[in-house]
C-alpha cells in the first residue's frame, strides 16, 4: 500500500550491498531520503555520504562516486540506476516497473489508497466546538468545529477509535440570563434558527438591562453636572440603542415584549443570579427549564454543523461535574498533593513547584528558564474558579480514552497547561502527558466586529449561504446545461468545501483573513480549484469506453514522471499530518497534485497519445490522480463532485 516505502526498500539493499563491497565492515547509518528538487534528478536522493565522511576519513564527494561504481542495480526492479551529485546518490527509477507498482496500487486500493494503519491504535477523544449554547455559531467557532473534525477524521482514517465530544457550558449568568428572558416570554418554541432565536433572547435581555442601566447613570450624571460621566453613558446608551434596532430588525416580537416586560420588574439581576443559583443547586423545575432552552439551541448547532458533515459522538453537561461535586474531589486531592498555598484566603497551586519536582518542562519540552505562574483554586471569598471544573472533566475523559485532544483557542494556552501540571500533581502525570491543547487563532471577517452580547454576529449559516450563492455563480457558467437541482448540489459541495478549505489550510496558529475571492478561486489554491481537477479526471475517463494494455515505459516525460512520484508519497504525507496533527498538509499536497495534473493534461495529450498503450498509461495517472484527490478531500471532509 506504501509504492515509497517499497522503492527506499531497494535503494536501501543497493546502498548495504555498495558499501560491504567498497568499504568493508563499515556499518551503514540509518540512511535518509528526500525528493531532489527535479525529476530529472532522481526519484529519491539521499546525504547518507555526509554521514559517512567522518567515520571513513574522507570527504562526501569521494564516498559517494566510489558507491555509485559498486551498485549494482540489476537485482532491483524499481532501480535502474545511481547517480553521485555533489556527495548525494540520487535514485533514478524504472520508470515502467515503478510507474506501474504506484499507478496499479492506486486502483487497486480505491478509497483506501494512502491511509496507512497505525500499528498501536488508540482510543482518542477529540473534544470541540464547546460553543456556548445562548447564541448561534459564527464563523470564529467554525474554525474549532472545522478543525477538530478534520482532526477526528484524520486519526479515523489512521485506525484509531475516535469519539468526538462537546463540552456544554451550561452554568453561569449568560445561560441564566437567556433562560429568564425565555420563561418571560412564555417559554416559546424555536421560530426559524433555533440556535439564532436563542441568541436574540440572550442579546435582547442584555441590551434592555444595560439600556436600563446606562438611562439611569445618565439622568444621575446630569443631575449632579458630572460632564465626563454623562457623556460616557451618552456614547454607552447610543451602542445599546443601535443594538436595539438590529435586535428588532433580527426577531421584532423578542424585542419588543422583552422591552416591555423587564422595566417593570424591580431587579431582573437578583432574578437572573436566583435563577442560576437554582440551576447550580440541582432544582429539578431549574433544571428542566435551563436543559430544555440549551437543547434548542444545541439542536440548532447540529443541524448547522450538520450540513457541513460535522456530529458528535457525546455532549458532555458541565452541570452534571458540579452536581457530583467532581470539582471538589479534585481541590481534595491537590490539597493533599502538598503543592497548594494559602495566601490572604485564597488556595493557589504552585505550578512551577509542580514542574520542577515532575521534571515537566524537560518531559513536555517547555523552556526551563520559563516561570509558569501560580493558578489560583479557591478565591479568598471562597468561591472556586472554572479550572476545578476542567480538571475533573479531563479525569473523567481519561476514562473514556487514552488519548485526549482539545481544540481550544490559542488564548487559553497557559490555562490548558496549567490544567495538565494541575493532573500532574495528583499523580495522574501521563494524563498530562496524554492531553494535547489543539491551539489555534481567530478568523477575521473584514469590517465586522461581533459581539454576542450585543446580538452582532455573522452566523456560520449566512457564511455558508452566502458561498453556497457566490458557487452557484460560478457553477453556472461551467455547466449551464445541468438541472437546477443538480447545480444547486454542486453549488453545496463547493461553496461548503470552499469555507472548509479556507480554515484548514492556514496554520492554526495564523490569524486567518476570511477572502471570498480567495476562498471561491477556480483556479489555484482553494477547495474549488481541487474539485474543479478531480471533476477533470471524471470527465475524461467518461469519454473512454475500454483501452489496450498500458506500456508505463513509455511514461518518459517529466511531467508524467513528477505525478508518479507525487502519488507514491500520498500515503506517507497523510500519516505525517496525523502524527503532527497538521491537516493543512493534506491541503497543501492535494493543491500541489491538482497543479502538477493541470499541467500535465495542458501539456501531454491523453485520449490522443502516439500510441493505444501510452494513452492507457496516460488513462491510468488520471484515474490514480481522481483517486487520490478525492481520498484527500474526504479526509477533510471536503465532497469531491464528478461535474463542475
Amino acid at each position: 500500500m506504501n509504492p515509497l516505502a517499497q522503492l527506499r526498500e531497494e535503494c536501501q539493499k543497493l546502498l548495504e550491498e555498495s558499501l560491504e563491497k567498497a568499504y568493508p565492515e563499515t556499518e551503514l547509518p540509518q540512511a535518509k531520503y528526500s525528493e531532489p528538487p527535479n525529476p530529472e534528478m532522481g526519484a529519491l536522493s539521499s546525504p547518507v555520504c555526509f554521514q559517512l565522511a567522518r567515520p571513513l576519513r574522507q570527504s562526501p564527494v569521494k564516498i559517494a562516486q566510489t558507491l555509485a561504481k559498486n551498485i549494482d542495480t540489476s537485482s532491483s526492479t524499481l532501480i535502474v540506476s545511481v547517480e553521485a551529485v555533489n556527495g548525494y546518490l540520487n535514485f533514478h527509477t524504472d520508470i515502467g516497473n515503478y510507474a506501474s507498482l504506484v499507478l496499479k496500487t492506486v486502483r487497486a486500493k480505491d478509497k483506501e489508497y494512502g491511509f496507512l494503519k497505525s500499528a498501536n491504535p488508540e482510543k482518542v477523544m477529540v473534544e470541540h466546538t464547546s460553543a456556548n449554547p445562548i447564541s448561534p455559531l459564527h464563523i470564529g467557532n467554525a474554525r474549532n468545529s472545522i478543525l477538530g473534525d478534520s482532526l477526528a477524521r484524520l486519526l479515523d482514517k489512521r485506525g484509531h477509535d475516535v469519539i468526538r465530544h462537546f463540552l456544554v457550558n451550561d452554568m453561569g449568568r449568560q445561560v441564566a440570563m437567556t433562560t429568564y428572558g425565555w420563561k418571560l416570554l412564555g417559554k416559546p418554541e424555536p421560530v426559524g434558527t433555533a440556535e439564532l432565536w436563542i441568541g436574540t433572547i440572550y442579546a435582547s435581555v442584555n441590551v434592555i438591562n444595560e439600556i436600563q442601566r446606562y438611562t439611569k447613570d445618565l439622568r444621575e450624571a446630569e443631575k449632579e453636572g458630572w460632564v465626563y460621566e454623562a457623556q460616557e453613558a451618552q456614547e454607552e446608551l447610543e451602542k445599546f440603542n443601535i443594538a436595539a434596532d438590529g435586535l428588532r430588525k433580527r426577531y421584532a416580537d423578542i424585542y419588543e415584549k422583552l422591552s416591555e416586560i423587564i422595566p417593570g420588574i424591580e431587579d431582573p439581576t437578583a432574578e437572573i443570579v436566583a435563577l442560576n443559583t437554582a440551576y447550580e443547586n440541582n432544582d429539578p423545575t431549574t433544571v428542566n427549564e435551563v436543559r430544555q432552552q440549551v437543547k434548542y439551541c444545541l439542536d440548532g448547532f447540529e443541524k448547522s454543523l450538520g450540513d457541513l458533515d460535522i456530529s458528535f459522538d457525546s455532549f458532555d453537561y458541565e452541570s452534571d461535574l458540579v452536581w457530583r461535586q467532581a470539582a471538589e474531589e479534585v481541590l481534595e486531592a491537590l490539597k493533599k498533593s502538598g503543592y497548594v498555598i494559602k495566601d490572604q484566603g485564597a488556595q493557589i497551586l504552585d505550578c512551577d513547584w509542580v514542574a520542577r519536582d515532575f521534571k515537566l518542562k524537560e518531559r513536555w519540552g517547555l523552556h526551563p528558564k520559563h516561570e509558569i505562574p501560580r493558578l489560583v483554586l479557591v478565591r479568598g471569598d471562597g468561591t472556586t474558579l472554572y479550572t476545578l471544573r476542567d480538571m475533573a472533566y479531563s479525569i473523567w475523559k481519561f476514562s473514556h480514552a487514552e488519548r485526549v485532544i482539545n481544540v481550544i483557542g490559542q488564548e487559553q494556552t497557559l490555562a490548558q497547561l496549567q490544567l495538565r501540571i494541575a493532573l500532574a500533581a495528583i499523580d495522574k502525570i501521563e494524563m498530562g502527558d496524554n492531553q494535547r491543547h489543539y491551539a489555534y487563532e481567530f478568523v477575521n471577517l473584514p469590517g465586522i466586529k461581533m459581539s454576542g452580547r450585543l446580538g452582532r454576529y455573522v452566523t456560520l449559516n449566512e457564511v455558508l449561504e452566502r458561498a453556497v450563492a457566490l458557487a452557484y455563480g460560478e457553477v453556472e457558467k461551467r455547466t449551464s446545461e445541468l438541472s437546477d437541482e443538480e447545480k444547486q448540489n454542486i453549488a453545496e459541495m463547493v461553496g461548503y468545501g470552499a469555507v472548509k478549505y479556507t480554515l484548514i489550510s492556514v496554520d492554526p496558529m495564523k490569524q486567518v483573513t476570511f477572502d471570498w475571492e480567495k476562498a471561491l478561486n477556480f483556479e489555484t489554491n482553494s477547495a474549488p480549484f481541487i474539485q474543479y481537477s478531480h471533476a477533470r479526471t471524471c470527465n475524461i475517463l467518461k469519454r473512454v469506453d475500454e483501452t489496450t494494455e498500458a506500456d508505463y515505459s513509455q511514461l518518459t516525460h517529466i511531467k508524467e514522471r513528477d505525478l508518479v512520484n507525487l502519488l507514491a508519497r500520498f500515503p506517507e504525507t497523510f500519516v505525517d499530518a496525523v502524527e503532527e496533527l497538521q491537516p493543512a498538509d493534506l491541503t497543501a499536497y492535494a493543491n500541489n497534485l491538482a497543479d502538477k495534473f493541470n499541467s500535465f493534461y495542458a501539456t501531454q495529450n491523453v485520449l490522443k497519445a502516439e500510441t493505444p498503450e501510452l494513452m492507457a498509461a496516460r488513462l491510468a495517472i488520471v484515474d490514480a490522480v481522481r483517486i487520490t484527490l478525492r481520498n484527500a478531500l474526504d479526509v477533510l471532509g471536503i465532497k469531491a463532485p464528478e461535474r463542475m
